[in-house]
């Protein structure tokens, strides 16, 4: 398996540093993502989940698709990403961050060299995933990962979901979704393109660090952001991600 893998796989690198930051809320989230962004030095994978359901939009999108006063009155927060796409309800999930200023040109072959971390990390787990274009992962022909790229400053990110379970109901409740589109029948059509893997956070967690090193052949180093490096991500959190 590993052989195939180094066939395809054309980046390489001899260090990944490795984040773990646990559960946190939304914007704290994103301004993680984006302060790493900005002072890549090294290849970094972060791995995160969030303290209570938050719904982030694209960096392009209305702000008129989310029901504001639901997600108020639900506790769910909203927060703008840094990364382009719609609407994506964050809840019973991993989350991934990959930043990295060696990359392909082509979009496409980025997505799809990146994705083969989450690939690779599935099959670990018993689960024949793979990679349907132009970004997402798929298990038994059904989306359980979705991903989201920017690039800034000669520098890649990659972010996106694996979905551990899903509650469509509830997402559906929280967007400012058409009525003719709430039907019984639109939220079986969700469900029959979208599923949880079943797994749990750190089930996911340690298969993605082990296809970490299987898939890009290097050793992974832990690290954690130091006091002065905090501080400016919670100044990104209270100047740019705590409104949208």
């Amino acid at each position: 398996m590993l052989y195939l893998i180094q066939k395809v796989i054309k980046i390489k690198f001899e260090k990944i540093r490795i984040l773990e930051t646990g559960n946190n809320m939304g914007p704290w989230n994103m301004a993680v993502d984006e302060f790493l962004l900005y002072n890549c030095k090294e290849p970094i994978l972060r791995i995160y989940g969030w303290s209570k359901p938050c719904i982030s939009i694209g960096y392009f999108q209305n702000i008129d698709e989310v029901d504001y006063k639901k997600c108020n009155d639900m506790n769910v927060d909203v927060v703008r990403r840094i990364t382009g796409g719609g609407a994506v309800f964050h809840d019973m999930e991993l989350t991934y961050s990959f930043v990295t200023k060696n990359f392909p040109p082509s979009i496409m072959e980025s997505y799809k060299e990146i994705s083969e971390l989450i690939i690779q990390a599935l099959k670990k787990l018993g689960l024949e995933a793979k990679f349907s274009p132009l970004n997402d992962v798929t298990v038994n022909g059904k989306k359980v990962c979705g991903n989201a790229q920017t690039r800034k400053n000669n520098t890649l990110l990659q972010h996106g979901t694996v979905l551990l379970e899903v509650d469509v109901e509830k997402m559906f409740s929280l967007l400012n979704v058409p009525i003719e589109k709430i039907s019984d029948k639109e939220i079986s059509d969700v469900r029959n393109r979208v599923a949880g893997i079943s797994k749990t956070f750190d089930q996911v967690s340690d298969a993605l660090k082990d296809s970490t090193i299987d898939v890009f052949g290097c050793e992974l180093a832990s690290f954690n952001l130091n006091q002065e490096e905090l501080e400016s991500c919670q100044k990104l959190v209270d100047e740019k991600f705590s409104r949208i």
